[in-house]
């Protein structure tokens, strides 16, 4: 019994490969983006189409997955809270263990991250996941130099390059300060 339904948009069936090392097949096809793909700045919008290309190819353990998937993203920049609207594509190849091997056929190195097929069926969404999450840029930036905002009044610099503030008074000076004022007023 499988966990995984064949009719979902990330799950494709392999059984047209057969289990002849070697034998291969390559596809081409858009999905739509599962929830929650990315990270809390940048993320792909969940529906939004996602173009892979990939290659199926039947191993003697099971059947390597190889590709690329492309997909829009969106984020704001982590120095001026400004919109990202972006394209990424990211690589990925794994090997799906066919789930029929007997337990002491294994090799004793597969451990429980081994991607398994489930009657036949790879499900991409886990392997999509970690190749986006992996690609995305921690601190994404609407552009390498983006100077952010003004730690003083939130102001965007990139919009006001010359933007600048008088010096801050010492407080100690305050007292100071205030004499003088008062003294240009008693000038005029």
């Amino acid at each position: 019994m499988t966990s995984l339904d064949p009719r979902a948009p990330l799950v494709l069936d392999t059984r047209e490969l057969g289990r002849r090392p070697g034998s291969q097949r390559e596809l081409t096809l858009a999905a739509p983006a599962p929830a929650d793909l990315g990270i809390e700045v940048l993320t792909v919008p969940e529906g939004s189409q996602i173009e892979f290309d990939l290659r199926l190819e039947a191993v003697m353990e099971g059947v390597l997955v190889t590709g690329t998937a492309q997909a829009v993203v969106d984020g704001e920049c982590a120095r001026c809270l400004e919109p990202i609207h972006d394209e990424i594509e990211v690589t990925f190849q794994e090997l799906f263990v066919y789930d029929d091997r007997r337990h002491d056929e294994q090799d004793e190195s597969e451990d429980d991250e081994t991607r398994r097929l489930e009657d036949d069926l790879v499900d991409l969404e886990p392997l999509l996941r970690d190749a986006v999450v992996l690609a995305l840029p921690f601190q994404p930036l609407c552009q390498p130099d983006c100077p952010g905002l003004c730690p003083e009044c939130g102001a965007r610099l990139i919009d006001d390059p010359d933007h600048a503030h008088d010096e801050p008074v010492d407080p100690r000076w305050s007292a100071l300060s205030a004499l003088a004022d008062n003294h240009d007023e008693d000038l005029k």
